[in-house]
């Protein structure tokens, strides 16, 4: 730094460490952090709960008890006069109690003038005792996502949801995707214990948070439910997740796990119980437990495609005589990553297109403003109720994959991703490193004053995520030796924003009929809350996570051939006859003769 800098540095109090951006030259990569405070528009993460019946069956009980009064050559001990009043009140014996509670016992009870209340865990550890009576039990169900992580509070004596509060997983610092997580755990001495931090502080912030919006302290808090992928809850839990990096993958347990919040760290009350959903396999985790728990498909006789999109897409088809699962790897594309113009759901972002067929111009709705943007007024002359509270600053995942499958049934794309020939010299489509791009928001109606493309490689790394998605859906129909589903759930805050008819067009998801495609939002959120609130489904839970029957995609030998396949728009050889009238007539051709060549390639001996 100069003088000059160092001279500024000093009289704003800054430490000797820091620059100012305004003078230093980058000469190489860079990561820059941005202070939450500092920043314009924050991610918007649609997690809420949603309402379910929930049978209210917790973990935690809070018991009112009236102790006998220590005497004078009774030598039961206070701790044995708790257990005789339980055991005598609410019919419960043999139970033990937490260091801590054990510690407090003594002046709580003559505090309370031995008459007491006693939170147990499980009917079998008495976690707190405090004085008198008081009411009030409470407990966090916590979804640990790739990208986002949410919390819900809940009362645990009416199931109601006091609180919900979500951010950013900071471990996207480490790694955008699962695996490069898993890399920095195994290239880094110390990267274990940074993601590990970075989780756990996060989680902290959040149930404060929570707390204070729903009137109470966090060490009231008793339980946690968490869910993640493996690769997620290993780094919660401070396991190595090394061994999920390759083959066979696998697991540090399966089971599901109890462990004390002191001992990760987490600031709920010192004796609470942190409960984990049990995995089904290396990488399906207990984030998709919790999606069955909530859907149930184990209990429908239909045959239900429950799919979790996300940067690592979890896929169950089943009903209930049997359950088959998958991963497969779509990546960040779906979040906006490795798009040109892509971002995460914010103020600003394209999340609906629609595209005129005869002129290709396109006009689209964006985060944060109603109207879309063919009705928008710009410049001086405009009324202020014409013009627009926000101006497109990227594309988000809705987005993305509306305007790529409506790109293909107005004709700009071919079905296997190239932009048609005979469009080279429409005015919509412009030129980037010799490559078509169309042009979907130009300058006036952008943040930066500069076009919004969609390129031509947006369109292949759109193409390879959902391939990979279709491709664990149909490994799964050739498993269970079936044609066609019955009805397609959609999970995930993701999953809840696509559009169906897009996503079938996209040929993200197999052929259905529309109104039996469902979306039911943060499911895996809902499964913890479920578990939260009703300990006799983390029964279920173990249950159902060793009877569903794992695909490994990585190791499967038709795996690459349906992705290959799958890469196609909608796809090389499937037919989707729900969509008839909606595709354009030359994907009829281009899939015929496609699915021609394939047969006569699989026939070969």
């Amino acid at each position: 730094p100069t003088a000059e800098e160092i001279d500024l540095l000093h009289k704003m109090g800054a430490n000797s460490s820091c620059r100012l951006a305004c003078t230093a030259v980058v000469n190489g990569d860079l990561l820059v952090f941005v202070p939450e405070e500092s920043r314009a528009h924050n991610q918007i993460i649609r997690k809420s709960a949603t309402e379910r019946v929930i049978d209210i069956n917790p973990a935690i009980r809070q018991l009112y008890v009236e102790v006998e009064v220590a005497q004078l050559g009774a030598h039961r001990g206070d701790w044995g006069r708790l257990q005789d009043a339980i055991a005598d009140q609410w019919q419960l014996d043999n139970l033990t109690i937490d260091l801590n509670a054990l510690r407090k016992l003594q002046p709580v009870l003559r505090q309370g003038k031995w008459k007491v209340t006693v939170i147990v865990w499980q009917e079998r550890e008495v976690i707190d005792v405090l004085p008198g009576y008081h009411e009030g039990i409470y407990g966090v169900a916590v979804d640990v996502g790739s990208t986002t992580i949410v919390a819900h509070l809940c009362d645990l004596r009416t199931g109601a949801v006091l609180a919900t509060e979500s951010a950013m997983n900071p471990q996207v610092t480490y790694g955008e995707d699962l695996m490069s997580r898993v890399s920095y755990a195994m290239m880094h001495k110390d990267g274990l214990d940074k993601m590990q931090t970075a989780v756990i502080d996060t989680l902290n912030k959040l149930t404060a948070r929570a707390a204070k919006a729903a009137g109470i302290r966090a060490n009231s808090i008793h339980e946690a439910v968490c869910v993640g992928n493996t690769t997620m809850i290993h780094i919660l839990l401070g396991i190595n997740p090394e061994e999920l990096g390759g083959a066979p993958f696998a697991l540090a347990n399966k089971d599901g796990i109890d462990v004390k919040a002191r001992e990760l760290g987490l600031h709920l009350h010192k004796n609470a119980n942190v409960y984990v959903l049990p995995a089904e396999a290396g990488h399906v985790g207990a984030d998709n437990v919790a999606v069955l728990i909530a859907e149930e498909p184990y209990n429908q006789d239909e045959l239900v495609l429950t799919v979790d999109v996300g940067t690592n897409a979890e896929i169950v088809l089943g009903n209930r005589e049997w359950l088959y699962s998958a991963s497969s790897p779509t990546g960040p594309a779906f979040e906006g990553a490795q798009i040109t113009y892509g971002m995460r759901a914010a103020p600003g972002a394209i999340e609906r297109v629609r595209i005129d067929p005869e002129t290709k111009i396109g006009r689209f709705r964006i985060i944060g403003e109603e109207r879309w943007s063919d009705t928008w007024q710009h410049g001086p002359d405009a009324e202020p109720e014409d013009q627009p509270n926000h101006l497109a600053a990227g594309i988000c995942g809705s987005g993305i994959i509306e305007v790529v499958a409506e790109m293909f049934v107005t004709g700009i794309l071919l079905p296997d991703g190239r932009f048609r020939p005979d469009l080279t010299d429409h005015p919509r489509i412009q030129w980037q490193d010799r490559k078509p791009a169309y042009l979907l928001a130009t300058g006036e109606q952008t943040t930066t004053g500069e076009p919004i493309l969609v390129t031509q490689n947006d369109v292949r790394n759109i193409q390879l995520a959902k391939a990979a998605l279709y491709a664990g859906c149909k490994l799964l129909m050739l498993r269970a030796n079936i044609q066609q589903v019955d009805r397609i759930v959609m999970a995930g805050a993701f999953g809840s924003y696509i559009d169906p008819k897009y996503a079938m067009i996209l040929g993200l998801i197999p052929d259905c009929a529309l109104d039996r495609v469902t979306a039911v939002g943060n499911a895996a959120g809902d499964g913890a809350r479920i578990a939260l609130l009703n300990r006799e489904k983390r029964i279920e839970a173990q249950r159902v996570a060793y009877a569903t029957r794992y695909i490994e995609t990585a190791v499967d030998p038709d795996f690459q051939d349906e992705f290959v396949d799958a890469i196609h728009l909608p796809h090389a050889r499937d037919a989707f006859p729900h969509l008839d009238g909606m595709l354009p007539v030359v994907e009829t051709a281009v899939s015929n003769s496609s699915a021609r060549q394939r047969k006569r390639r699989r026939s070969k001996p």
